[in-house]
């Protein structure tokens, strides 16, 4: 059972790691769903965990569909990524259809080697999940990260099942979207996956005290004074939710 924390920050990376977490996926701005992080974040997390790190390599928010120069862009951050120390890629590619890109996301996976490459939750934004498990497998990439093409992995629980049984073997089919101690004990008995995806964040107020009224720096108003962060008791909660469920696992093979 592995459980990979998705995080924001150096404090964030340390905390996945202290709860027990295998591996850290490393983003930019949560908001937009994660993007490339700046090298200096990269640098800084490689210096402080020794846990896995998987780069998102994501050059903007919104869609999956990328121009030439956003591939061209993909494939620079890939480079950086590898010579910042990172253990893997996490990236997604659709077409116009909303399709998987196979050629482009293949270039990458190739690309990447020798680094693992997850193929992210845009496949919940294809019209076909068992069409795009397919898609995936035939570029390389070793695992897809997938809420089921639910809002969250709990509402897509049957269809991960289905992908977990479809794949057999051939990728790791890795849950996430709202996975936390209380739901992935009925996630991973209904799935039978053994990779684990969580944000695992609490949101807090920003220590500063002098608030600017009528003020926005985004579209989000009052997002100048609200964090979130990662936990390292919401990560040893799962941590530990997992590691009895891998016990009783180990223990029905035995008997």
């Amino acid at each position: 059972m592995n459980l990979e924390i998705c995080v924001d920050s150096v404090e964030s990376a340390m905390a996945a790691e202290r709860g027990g977490a295998q591996r850290v996926e490393l983003c930019a701005d949560l908001l937009e769903g994660g993007i490339t992080p700046g090298a200096g974040l990269i640098a800084s997390v490689r210096r402080r965990i020794g846990i896995d790190i998987y780069v998102i390599v994501r050059p903007r928010g919104g869609d999956f569909c990328y121009t030439d120069l956003e591939f061209e862009v993909m494939q620079e951050e890939i480079k950086h990524a590898q010579k910042l120390g990172a253990d893997g890629i996490v990236l997604g590619i659709l077409d116009e259809e909303g399709r998987v890109n196979v050629d482009r996301t293949r270039d990458l996976v190739a690309l990447a080697r020798p680094l693992p490459v997850t193929f992210h939750r845009a496949i919940d934004m294809t019209p076909d999940l068992t069409a795009a498990l397919a898609d995936v497998i035939a570029t390389g990439a070793s695992r897809i990260l997938t809420s089921g093409g639910a809002p969250n992995a709990k509402l897509g629980m049957q269809a991960i099942a289905e992908l977990v049984e479809a794949a057999q073997g051939r990728i790791a089919i890795m849950p996430g979207g709202g996975v936390s101690a209380e739901t992935v004990a009925e996630i991973a008995e209904l799935t039978q996956a053994t990779e684990f995806h969580s944000s695992a964040r609490t949101a807090f107020g920003s220590p500063v005290r002098f608030r600017k009224q009528g003020m926005a720096m985004g579209d989000i108003r009052g997002r100048e004074y609200r964090r979130f962060t990662v936990r390292e008791e919401s990560v040893r909660a799962l941590a530990s939710a997992l590691q009895r469920l891998g016990e009783e696992r180990a223990t029905v093979r035995l008997s």
